[in-house]
């Protein structure tokens, strides 16, 4: 009887057992598929929703009917998988520099770089999609930078594209802005950030300047030398008057040559006084024998005889 109770209890037991191990890979059954549920939802949200960047657009290509009209902004967007394909475009301003090898009027080569900021028209990404693709930039500017540039360049000698440049720049701008708009593309800024001519045309300018600064230099010195000369002319024309009144001064009064010549002997005086060596001159020749009246005499008498 024990033995069979023993048999009883494990036999319930096992059962138990069993029935429990039946419940745990159920549940496991359960999760494995909850799971791989979980994840075929994720997969297939994810595939549904895409990002849009901000200061970017984009438009949808659809399997079944080509470009939609709608353009979607910055943020989540939704879109249906294999049916529907996102083309995002970046409508921020982008710079680019092209330089164009042109003539000018007068047929002298000028190299000009350009720096245009360009971008695409928001509303119209669906026709730049279809004509342009997403690389438009590429596409359009470089060709329509050249052709503009040449058609203004040729307008102007080489000189006036330095002293005009304010007006060529307006003027390449205008035209660029008119001809991108046709490609649906808006220019925010143009401008000429260099200009350079040729080695044989750089070198005829210098060589121009170098004349123009010899002949400056000509036509200074012709000049320096004429004001000498009237200098030398009114010099002489005073030396003469200043001869002809001290002519007539000694004429008319006789008194101003003993005048001249007491002026003389201060002079000679103080000139012998500032000396340090011993100076032995005759007092006559010097006139520093100023009391001696008989030189006054004969000068008198010499002036006299010269205005009778």
């Amino acid at each position: 009887r024990n033995v069979c109770i023993r048999w009883s209890f494990k036999l319930s037991y096992y059962n138990e057992y069993k029935s429990y191990l039946s419940t745990m890979s159920g549940i496991a059954r359960i999760s494995s598929a909850l799971a791989v549920g979980g994840l075929a939802l994720f997969a297939g949200v994810k595939e549904c929703l895409y990002t849009v960047e901000g200061g970017h657009r984009s438009i949808l290509f659809s399997r079944l009917s080509g470009l939609q009209s709608t353009v979607y902004r910055e943020g989540l967007n939704f879109k249906v998988p294999w049916l529907h394909r996102p083309i995002i475009f970046d409508i921020r301003a982008t710079p680019r520099r092209i330089t164009s090898p042109t003539g000018s009027k007068d047929l002298q080569t000028v190299n000009i770089s350009l720096r245009v900021l360009s971008r695409p028209d928001p509303t119209a990404l669906q026709t730049i999609y279809r004509k342009l693709s997403v690389d438009f930039n590429d596409r359009v500017l470089p060709s329509i930078v050249n052709e503009v540039l040449k058609s203004v360049v040729a307008q102007f000698n080489a000189s006036q594209l330095i002293t005009q440049r304010q007006l060529v720049s307006d003027m390449v701008r205008e035209q660029l802005v008119e001809r991108a708009s046709d490609f649906n593309i808006i220019l925010e800024d143009v401008a000429i950030t260099d200009l350079t001519f040729s080695q044989q045309y750089t070198a005829a300018v210098e060589a121009k300047q170098i004349a123009q600064q010899e002949a400056q230099r000509a036509a200074i010195l012709v000049e320096k030398a004429v004001q000498e000369r009237q200098q030398k002319v009114v010099q002489a024309e005073g030396e003469t008057q200043a001869a002809l009144l001290l002519g007539e001064a000694i004429d008319n009064n006789p008194g101003y040559l003993k005048l001249r010549r007491l002026t003389a002997a201060r002079q000679i005086a103080s000139t012998i006084a500032r000396s340090q060596n011993k100076v032995y001159l005759e007092a006559d020749s010097l006139f520093l024998n100023i009391r001696d009246t008989s030189k006054d005499e004969e000068l008198t008498a010499t002036t006299s005889s010269k205005s009778k």
